[in-house]
């Protein structure tokens, strides 16, 4: 039975950041992406995710601070590398940080809070694709530093799950080499045994 949605799925792709452009989703097109991005699996319906849109000059001066912190743990950098820095979250007229934001619960593990927010990136990408965008994911070493994550919005108890650089985009996408699913996948043949 051909199907769409799976047709869609099997040929999705990344777009390269630097080739997003203008025009940018409007806000009702954001707004359908992050309710797309919430209908994810959530284990007690904790909604341990959240998402910060960084737009306009805002993705100017987040550059700015990157740039000085990066400085600030290595030293002088190099012109290319300072450059790099400034325009993290300019090259794409729209980025949406999905943050995972885990709740105590007792009875949820925080890593499947997280799971659910790399669900909720998937669905934020897929939504925007559909929607006629490109997109693209990245972490990146502020990702991985309490200095970056508190110049990027978040509290100290979140960490993030990744950076949706969102814009126009005239595809397609350049294709990569994909894993053989034959591959990746065995009927259950009992328990481990090393």
């Amino acid at each position: 039975m051909a199907s769409p949605i799976i047709d869609f799925l099997l040929t999705r792709n990344s777009a390269p950041i630097p080739e997003l452009k203008e025009p940018a989703p409007s806000d009702a097109d954001i707004a359908t992406m992050i309710a797309a991005a919430s209908r994810v699996p959530d284990h007690g319906r904790l909604e341990p995710w959240r998402f910060i849109l960084y737009r306009g000059e805002a993705r100017v001066e987040i550059g700015k601070k990157l740039a000085a912190l990066a400085e600030q743990r290595e030293g002088p950098l190099p012109e290319g590398r300072r450059n790099q820095e400034l325009a993290r979250f300019s090259r794409a007229p729209v980025v949406i940080g999905v943050v995972s934001s885990p709740k105590e619960n007792p009875k949820i593990p925080q890593w499947e809070m997280f799971l659910s927010g790399g669900m909720a990136a998937m669905n934020l990408m897929i939504s925007a694709n559909a929607l006629g965008y490109g997109t693209n994911m990245i972490s990146n070493w502020y990702s991985d530093v309490p200095e970056g994550r508190a110049i990027l919005g978040l509290a100290p108890h979140e960490r993030v799950v990744g950076f949706v650089h969102i814009g126009s985009y005239q595809g397609p996408a350049p294709e990569r080499p994909r894993p053989d699913p034959a591959k990746l996948y065995a009927d259950y043949a009992g328990p481990w045994v090393g």
